[in-house]
């Protein structure tokens, strides 16, 4: 009896086929790194900085609305939650005109504006 006859040829060929099904596994695998990286990554970040802005709204804060309204932050309500803790309401109001103010819902504040300089703009001037 040969020793070199134990290991059939089948044997040696599934060898082969598993390493052939990990080579076409990983391009899949290369892709969604990608897309990860450079798109849901990213994406997940800009959203908690957002979140983050949102809950830290102040009074004189200028936002932007989903609708594209402009105003300024007048008031942020403080409600109690179940435990009686004081917390910012999801309700906003904010002066759109000179004496015109609307409520506006929190999650509806797409962007908060900062002045370029650090300080706030002259009123009147353009």
């Amino acid at each position: 009896m040969n020793p070199f006859t134990i290991i059939s040829p089948a044997y040696a060929q599934d060898a082969s086929g598993v390493l052939s099904g990990v080579t076409q596994f990983a391009p899949l695998v290369l892709i969604f790194a990608v897309f990860y990286f450079l798109l849901i990554r990213p994406q997940q970040q800009k959203q908690k900085e957002m979140r983050g802005m949102v809950a830290a709204l102040k009074h004189g804060d200028k936002v932007v609305t989903g609708g594209g309204i402009l105003g300024t932050v007048q008031r942020v309500p403080m409600v109690q939650d179940k435990d009686g803790k004081q917390i910012p309401s999801n309700e906003i109001e904010v002066e759109i005109a000179s004496n015109l103010r609307v409520t506006v819902l929190r999650e509806t504040i797409s962007s908060v504006i900062k002045p370029a300089d650090g300080s706030a703009p002259a009123k009147g001037r353009r």
